[in-house]
């Protein structure tokens, strides 16, 4: 199992700068997440809060479990030390991931507080940098087993 977990104001993904984002929902990625790791053969459960505290216990839940987590922590990216600090915790790879690349937009983006305990980064692909993050995840569980 995978742990997908999305950050703030994902949930209004429709409603954001469609330079970033593309035109696509929140239920529409959900749809797409889900349906790129049936074709990949790998389960997923994908979570999403506009909330610091549930999602740092979904990531002390993940490291009790030793779960892989694929992880978009949208805002939180850039300050959130007690996020970085649960994900510090994890005992399986976690991947950051992005739909735009955060490089190419406002200076206060360029940090990522998460970067420095990820297995790795994949930014700038809209969705599909959802499935590029679960394609890398999968092969990171295969080379573990």
């Amino acid at each position: 199992m995978i742990l997908v977990l999305n950050g703030p104001n994902l949930s209004r993904l429709d409603l954001r700068e469609k330079s970033h984002y593309g035109d696509l929902s929140y239920p529409e990625l959900r749809e797409f997440v889900e349906r790129s790791a049936e074709e990949l053969g790998v389960a997923v459960d994908i979570r999403q809060s506009d909330d610091e505290a549930t999602i740092i216990g979904w990531l002390h839940e993940a490291a009790d479990k030793a779960l892989p987590v694929i992880f978009n922590p949208a805002a939180f990216t850039h300050y959130s030390v007690a996020i970085r600090d649960a994900a510090a915790l994890l005992r399986g790879p976690l991947i950051e991931v992005h739909l735009s690349n955060p490089l190419t937009r406002e200076e206060f983006r360029h940090t990522s507080m998460i970067a420095g305990v990820s297995t790795g980064t994949i930014a700038g692909f809209k969705q599909d940098s959802y499935r590029l993050a679960l394609i890398a995840m999968k092969d990171l569980i295969e080379k573990t087993q």
